[in-house]
């Protein structure tokens, strides 16, 4: 597959990602317009003000309106928008602990040493059982 192939069916993640990396470096309200320059203008401005309205509709990004369009802002943390996600694609597979084993088994050492420290501060942080055992 030639790399503009790969680019034209590029997954609805990365674009959300891809999106939410412009409008979370913006110093400034971004319409769908400013958004899909940033892209390099190869997708279609109804698919980015798509994408756009589905992560207000979210609560990721805010908007206001200006003139005719929409500009949006990064509305939280990247990381916390990015961590939700990933809990809703969880949430969806009825075999979660497969999924999860699947997760960790993929993990980088270094990654892999990051959530084993942030597991055990969580396990500091409580009293009694951990988050992870409580119904």
């Amino acid at each position: 597959m030639i790399q503009e192939e790969r680019e034209r069916h590029r997954g609805y993640g990365d674009l959300t990602q891809a999106i939410m990396e412009i409008v979370g470096q913006a110093d400034r309200p971004l319409t769908p317009a400013q958004v899909r320059d940033a892209l390099d203008g190869r997708l279609a401005y109804t698919t980015v003000m798509t994408v756009l309205a589905r992560l207000h509709d979210q609560g990721v990004l805010g908007r206001e309106r200006v003139g005719r369009a929409f500009a949006y802002t990064a509305i939280g943390d990247p990381a916390n928008v990015t961590a939700r996600r990933m809990h809703r694609l969880l949430d969806i597979d009825r075999d979660r602990a497969g999924v999860l084993a699947h997760f960790v088994g993929a993990l980088t050492p270094d990654d892999e040493r990051v959530l084993r420290d942030l597991l055990q501060r969580v396990d500091a942080d409580h009293d009694g059982p951990s988050a992870r055992e409580r119904p």
